[in-house]
């Protein structure tokens, strides 16, 4: 199982992002898969997941409305579409697979897959 995140960068308040997350090495139709992040000295935090199937989405409540996620099952890939950025979005994000549909799936502990991170900053 390989995931391997891309698109951060610095952006400036208000700005956009897209993050994405190529996946190899399993059946991605069958894997939910969620956005976590983490900042400097705070825990891993739950961002936004997506069903094996694309059809649903959840959001933590500080993104909701803002961030938006998606699934090409496809090309094996997923997005993370991040709008009205704020410095507090500031974290390395990582992308979860996730092959058991674990009801709780805003645990870090329930994903064993993890991708390298991607860094985004913003700036105020």
């Amino acid at each position: 199982v390989q995931l391997v995140e891309s698109g951060g960068g610095l952006v400036q308040a208000g700005g956009s992002l897209r993050l994405t997350c190529a996946a190899s090495g399993f059946t991605f139709d069958d894997w939910a898969i969620a956005w976590f992040r983490q900042a400097p000295g705070k825990d891993r935090e739950f961002v936004a997941k997506v069903s094996w199937s694309g059809a649903s989405t959840d959001y933590g409540d500080s993104v909701l409305g803002r961030f938006t996620m998606s699934k090409d099952n496809a090309k094996n890939m997923v997005y993370l579409q991040m709008d009205n950025l704020k410095p507090e979005d500031t974290a390395v994000y990582y992308c979860a697979a996730d092959p058991w549909g674990s009801s709780q799936y805003k645990h870090a502990a329930s994903y064993d897959y993890w991708g390298q991170g991607t860094q985004v900053t913003v700036s105020s």
